[in-house]
């Protein structure tokens, strides 16, 4: 069970750590992100020089060259500010993993440092931002899926859940598979193909089940994955990372 987190008062500043994922395909998402804080009068910082949490090649075994990618981020947030990330797993890979990564290195103190600033996007909406929220949107069903590394490693499985609550004409429903993960996990699913089409699908049917023609997720692998499969099924279930969904409803 991860430890219990204490959140701080809302800052006036915080950084935006963006995911490759987020970087690569789905910018809006970022972009939604740091429209959600500083509509809450939070500046947001992006740190151009960002590149990679170092997960892929930590989970992979490859702890030397993750370390080589995670150093590199850990000079980009000198300031005591908060952390954001607009995903479960890299906010897993950040906050659980590099005091792990970097014990008994010179670099130990500064990746500790970094690792208790990071906040998952949800998890700073709803416990540092409490955020209010007015539905403009049309009245609609969606499904929510929390990531495995929001929901085990981070201890988020609510928070993705209580902001969509806040939605007054938005009916969340659950899944059967709630809890069960996607089949993404990142190079997981090239090393294991037969496998995570296999879980996948088990996700996207529990999804259909529900009635509802729209999901949302806070983690872009698991977007990317669940909505591919909708989309290679010619399935008209379409997803949307919750900061989109949250911008998009209240804008």
């Amino acid at each position: 069970m991860a430890p219990v987190k204490l959140y701080p008062p809302r800052p006036e500043k915080v950084y935006l750590f963006g995911t490759c994922l987020i970087d690569m395909f789905y910018p809006e998402a970022g972009l939604d992100a740091i429209r959600l804080l500083e509509r809450e009068g939070i500046e947001v910082i992006f740190p151009d020089d960002q590149t990679c949490c170092g997960q892929p090649a930590y989970t992979s075994g490859y702890h030397d060259q993750a370390r080589e990618v995670a150093r590199a981020q850990l000079d980009l947030f000198p300031e005591p500010w908060p952390i954001i990330v607009p995903s479960g797993s890299c906010g897993g890979m950040m906050r659980t993993h590099y005091a792990q990564l970097f014990a008994g290195s010179v670099d130990e103190a500064q990746a500790c440092d970094v690792a208790e600033r990071v906040f998952e996007l949800t998890e700073f909406l709803v416990h540092v931002c409490h955020l209010p929220l007015e539905d403009r949107g049309e009245p609609e069903t969606v499904a929510m899926h929390t990531s495995c590394s929001a929901r085990r490693e981070m201890g988020l499985a609510d928070t993705g859940p209580a902001l969509l609550a806040k939605l007054g004409q938005v009916s969340l429903v659950e899944q059967v598979r709630a809890s069960e993960c996607c089949g993404f996990g990142g190079t997981f699913a090239v090393r294991h193909p037969e496998v995570s089409a296999a879980m996948v699908e088990d996700k996207s049917q529990a999804i259909e089940a529900t009635g509802a023609k729209r999901f949302v997720t806070s983690d872009c692998g698991c977007l990317m994955n669940i909505a591919g499969r909708f989309a290679h099924q010619g399935k008209n279930v379409q997803g949307e990372h919750i900061a989109s969904y949250l911008w998009r409803r209240t804008s």
